[in-house]
């Protein structure tokens, strides 16, 4: 009897009906469990752009100056007109520190000449410094992704 009572109670919560002719929904799940932060990035690709393997006054711990993708292209067919490939193809970068103890090296590679000069440590000082290092990266990345080289590196990690 306790049985009965609890399943009539869960389908209450789930939002279904007792007759089976409403579409069941899968039971809710929370938004946000262990004290996970949800402004945070999942876990992404990114390019070392300046290792600094003793540290800074600033940093004093290992760290690398990386760039990598906050949103990645969205995919693109043949029958899509010019503007709307182009559009597609955009990519949003960011710049960031990162401690040598969250990275975790893979086997792959990825040349991009330009990045070495666009991002240093002076460029996090100022928010305008950024914005042109962002501008030089977010290039840089679009003519990568636009020649069909490194497609890897343009897809989002799944987990």
């Amino acid at each position: 009897m306790q049985a009965r009572r609890y399943a009539q109670a869960n389908n209450k919560e789930r939002g279904t009906k007792k007759n089976g002719n409403e579409k069941q929904r899968g039971p809710r799940t929370t938004q946000c469990q262990n004290n996970e932060d949800l402004t945070s990035p999942s876990p992404t690709q990114v390019v070392i752009i300046q290792p600094q393997d003793q540290g800074t006054k600033s940093h004093p711990f290992p760290h690398a100056i990386v760039a990598g993708i906050e949103r990645y292209p969205q995919p693109v067919t043949r029958r899509m007109s010019k503007s709307r490939q182009s559009k597609r193809s955009k990519v949003k970068p960011f710049i960031k520190v990162v401690n040598y103890n969250h990275i975790m090296p893979t086997r792959y590679t990825l040349e991009l000449e330009g990045l070495k000069g666009a991002v240093s440590n002076d460029t996090f000082k100022e928010v305008s410094q950024r914005e042109d290092a962002k501008k030089n990266v977010k290039k840089a990345l679009e003519e990568r992704y636009v020649s069909g080289k490194n497609r890897w590196f343009f897809t989002p990690l799944r987990f």
